[in-house]
C-alpha cells in the first residue's frame, strides 16, 4: 500500500501519510477477513497441513459459522472506513480486492496457473490503492515490478508447499491444484518468473522516458546485485521444505531480510535525497569530497 505513495514522494506530507496510512488499515481489515472466511472454507483441507492445521478453526477452536461472521464484520468495516476516509477510486480498488479474492477462496484457487496469477493480482490493487489514496498516478512501472515479483513469489510458494509436505496425495488433499504442480514444472516456472522480474526492474531503471522529474531513480540500478542476491535466494530456499511460504522465508531467513533492508534503506534514500541533503541531492551533499 505504502509503495505507490513512497514512489510519488507523496509520504513527507503529514496529510497524505495519513491518507496512505488508512489505506493501509483499509487493506489490513479486508485481507483479515478473507483469510477469516477463507479458512473457514478450508477448515478440513488446512487440517491435513504440517502447519495451518494449528489455525483456529481447523484445530476446532473457532466454529466455521463464527469465522465467517468474524470475517463478515472485518470486510464491512474495511469498506466503511475506506468509503468515509478515502477517496472514491481507492475505495472501488478496495472493493474489487475484497471482490476479488472472496472469489478466489469459492473458486479461483482451484484453478491452475491462474490462481497464482490472481495472488500477484491482489499485490498490484494494494498498490494502486495507495497510490490513488494520496492522489499519485499509479506508475505502468510499479505495477509491472510489482506484478512480476509477486508472480515469482506466488509460484515459490507453491514449491514451498510441496516440498513441505512431500506427499503427493497429501499435498492434493490440501490443495487440489497441487495434484498438477509438480516440482519440476514450479522449477520451470520460478526460473521463468524470476528472470522476468528481474529483467523488468532492469528495464525500470534504464528508462529514461519517465520518473526522472521525480527522482533520480536511473540509481536504483546500482541496487540490481542486491536484486538478484535476493531473488535467487529465495529460489533457492522454496525447495528446502523448511519454509511454509513467501511470508516465513522473508522473516526467518535472514539473508534475504537483510536484502530487503538494504534493498529499502537505499530506495528511500534515493527516492527522498532532495529533501534529506538538499535541491542538489548527495551531489551536493558530498561535493566537498572534490
Amino acid at each position: 500500500v505504502f509503495a505507490g505513495p513512497a514512489a510519488g514522494l507523496a509520504l513527507t506530507s503529514a496529510a497524505s501519510f495519513l491518507q496512505a496510512l488508512i489505506a493501509f488499515a483499509s487493506f489490513c481489515l479486508a485481507a483479515s477477513a478473507t483469510y477469516a472466511i477463507n479458512d473457514a472454507v478450508d477448515r478440513k483441507a488446512d487440517a491435513t497441513h504440517p502447519t495451518k492445521c494449528r489455525r483456529p478453526v481447523a484445530r476446532g477452536a473457532i466454529g466455521p459459522a463464527a469465522a465467517v461472521a468474524f470475517g463478515s464484520v472485518l470486510g464491512l468495516s474495511a469498506l466503511v472506513l475506506s468509503a468515509l476516509m478515502l477517496n472514491r477510486t481507492a475505495t472501488l480498488v478496495l472493493l474489487a480486492y475484497f471482490v476479488m479474492t472472496l472469489t478466489y477462496s469459492m473458486l479461483l484457487k482451484h484453478l491452475m496457473i491462474l490462481d497464482v496469477i490472481i495472488i500477484a493480482t491482489g499485490f498490484v490493487l494494494r498498490a494502486w490503492a495507495g497510490s490513488a489514496a494520496v492522489g499519485v498516478v499509479t506508475s505502468k512501472w510499479l505495477v509491472a515490478c510489482m506484478f512480476t515479483l509477486c508472480l515469482f513469489m506466488g509460484f515459490g510458494k507453491r514449491r514451498c508447499e510441496l516440498a513441505m509436505i512431500n506427499n503427493k496425495d497429501d499435498a492434493g488433499r490440501h490443495r487440489t491444484t497441487l495434484t498438477h504442480y509438480t516440482p519440476d514444472l514450479l522449477n520451470h516456472l520460478i526460473t521463468v518468473s524470476a528472470g522476468i522480474a528481474v529483467m523488468t526492474f532492469l528495464l525500470y531503471t534504464l528508462d529514461e522516458t519517465t520518473g526522472s522529474a521525480i527522482f533520480a531513480k536511473e540509481h536504483l540500478f546500482y541496487t540490481l546485485p542486491i536484486v538478484v542476491y535476493g531473488i535467487f535466494r529465495f529460489a533457492m530456499l522454496t525447495e528446502s521444505g523448511a519454509y511454509s511460504g513467501p511470508t516465513e522465508i522473508v522473516l526467518r531467513d535472514k539473508g534475504i531480510l537483510l536484502a530487503v533492508l538494504f534493498w529499502t534503506a537505499i530506495a528511500l534514500v534515493v527516492a527522498y535525497e532532495k529533501s534529506v541533503f538538499g535541491p542538489e541531492g548527495l551531489a551536493g551533499a558530498f561535493s566537498w569530497v572534490g
